[in-house]
């Protein structure tokens, strides 16, 4: 199902698959942020005929669908990601993150990317009165991360966003929200622009092992090269057995609201992104034309349009009940792609096969930093991925790992209703 994304502007000109046959210094599979990072990042480092095949098109995948955040850290939590690693090692992975969204803030603005980007921030806003995973949060991120979220009392947070629901909440000013899709498009215009090559519709039919180089067959094309970078995400390429049993497809869904005019006004006086202190969280953002964009859940089940937009529409007036009865002009879902460990897979079989993947609904900088981690190894043999060493390509014993994927989230769910429930 097409994104308000996709349906805002004209699809550009398709860029056709490849013809005959042809070598290449790296091939790049998947046209989402992990690939196009990987591509932009190889071509700022001087390597010279890059390709990127993309299966759809550009930003077809959860890169054009998502809710537009970029802000740091990562699906695995901080505190986890402390526990796992130490404290050197999680501040310095975390650090690629922060990193990585002062990038896309200068990539936007020093190549004219149109992306309709709100350097604004983003706020964690509390659904339960206990202010203690607020504060344990903030303390947390300011002595082991040296990032710095201003706290938010509950009668300042009700100035700006009008609903009974939240009480305090915790502000990141170093985030902002942008147009994924078109960011996306713009990140391929400039990617081509450095003497990279993109072909869309190209299906990636076969990839074998010829001697010292990789094969890869699109159609009647065939591209050979040393350098084989995976990058598909939730789209699973079926090229690589291990890469992909290691993910699990997992939907999320979004939909947009009609222009609300003042209605979104008496609601959110705030230009910030928004999401809740509940696991099963809520995530919203005010549009410049006053629409508001609203996205949520997670579910192994890639629902219909009219099945998103009833479930959606249930969680936006259960915190603005005023808005009640707007009418929804898009409701899509798209498929992200979660590890078990929940956190990004980025590495090398050794072999000249690369992969990037498993950013679990925070990928805007990740994909960023990951791109930035791949293009170093392969353009330098710099060894800036053994931070992500830690977290390989784990199986997660598909079909079996979609129920308890289900099962977990219901549980949290669960409990978020429970402690809600005994708040009163």
């Amino acid at each position: 199902m097409a994104s308000w994304y996709h349906a805002r502007f004209p699809e550009p000109a398709a860029r056709p698959p490849p013809q005959g046959k042809r070598e290449a210094a790296v091939v790049v599979v998947g046209g989402g942020f992990a690939g196009l990072n990987t591509v932009l990042g190889l071509a700022a480092r001087g390597v010279r005929d890059v390709v990127l095949l993309e299966s759809q098109s550009i930003g077809f995948g959860a890169s054009g669908r998502n809710g537009g955040f970029v802000f740091a850290g990562y699906s695995l939590g901080e505190k986890a990601l402390l526990d796992r690693l130490g404290d050197a090692r999680a501040r310095a992975l975390y650090a690629r993150t922060v990193d990585a969204v002062n990038l896309i803030r200068e990539r936007i603005a020093t190549l004219n990317i149109a992306c309709d980007a709100v350097d604004a921030g983003v706020v964690w806003a509390n659904w339960f009165r206990d202010a203690a995973v607020l504060r344990d949060r903030q303390r947390l991120l300011a002595e082991h991360y040296g990032a710095d979220w201003q706290w938010i009392p509950a009668d300042a947070m009700s100035e700006f966003v009008h609903s009974r629901r939240y009480h305090d909440g915790l502000y990141e000013r170093n985030a902002l929200h942008i147009d994924p899709l078109a960011y996306a498009r713009g990140l391929a215009r400039v990617a081509e622009a450095a003497g990279v090559t993109i072909h869309e519709r190209s299906r990636v039919r076969m990839l074998e092992r010829r001697g010292p180089r990789w094969v890869l067959r699109v159609g009647d094309a065939e591209i050979e090269t040393p350098q084989v970078v995976l990058a598909c995400g939730g789209y699973l390429a079926g090229l690589d057995r291990r890469i992909d049993r290691a993910v699990l497809p997992i939907a999320t869904y979004v939909m947009v609201t009609e222009p609300l005019g003042d209605q979104l006004k008496e609601c959110l006086r705030t230009r910030a992104a928004i999401y809740d202190t509940r696991f099963a969280f809520d995530y919203y953002r005010p549009l410049q034309d006053t629409r508001l964009l609203w996205g949520g859940r997670i579910s192994v089940r890639d629902r219909s349009a009219h099945a998103v937009q009833r479930l959606l529409m249930r969680d936006l007036t259960r915190v603005f009940p005023s808005l009640k009865g707007v009418r929804v002009e898009h409701a899509w879902s798209g498929l992200m792609s979660y590890a078990r460990h929940e956190m990004p897979q980025v590495g090398t079989h050794g072999n000249g096969l690369w992969y990037a993947q498993a950013f679990g609904g925070h990928g805007l900088a990740p994909t960023c930093a990951a791109g930035e981690a791949l293009a170093d190894a392969i353009a330098a043999g710099e060894s800036r991925l053994d931070a992500y060493a830690d977290f390989g390509l784990e199986p997660v014993h598909r079909p079996f790992g979609y129920l308890a994927a289900q099962g977990t989230y219901w549980k949290y769910e669960f409990a978020d209703w429970m402690k809600s429930r005994m708040e009163g």
